[in-house]
């Protein structure tokens, strides 16, 4: 899949990655830009959905991608409900999608 990173920005100008890290998204691996937010890295790839409603399984991603919301909440490491527009991305990272109000793995 192609990268939708914006490496050549008008304002900032060309934009290279300090340091590259693994992450495993759904059981797919991703290469991510360590301390990038999660769902940059997601939008980069072409992930859209990060989880699906309780009540009516609806899909969810982005909305405020300021924090302030909770639709962008996935299951990262096991622990269920992270805000992965402001969570950075650490090497070896495990994010799965999201289903309902999550369960914490042990």
């Amino acid at each position: 899949m192609e990268d939708l990173r914006v490496t050549k920005h008008p304002i900032l100008g060309d934009q290279e990655p300090e340091e590259l890290v693994e992450i495993t998204v759904d059981g797919k691996t991703l290469t991510a830009i360590k301390g990038e937010m999660i769902a940059a890295v997601l939008m980069a790839n072409g992930i859209k959905v990060h989880r699906h409603t309780h009540k009516s399984h609806e899909p969810r991603g982005i909305f405020c991608g300021i924090g302030q919301c909770t639709d962008c909440v996935m299951t990262v490491n096991g622990r269920p409900n992270v805000r992965t527009c402001i969570t950075p991305v650490e090497a070896g990272m495990v994010i799965e999608t999201q289903e309902g109000f999550g369960k914490r793995r042990v």
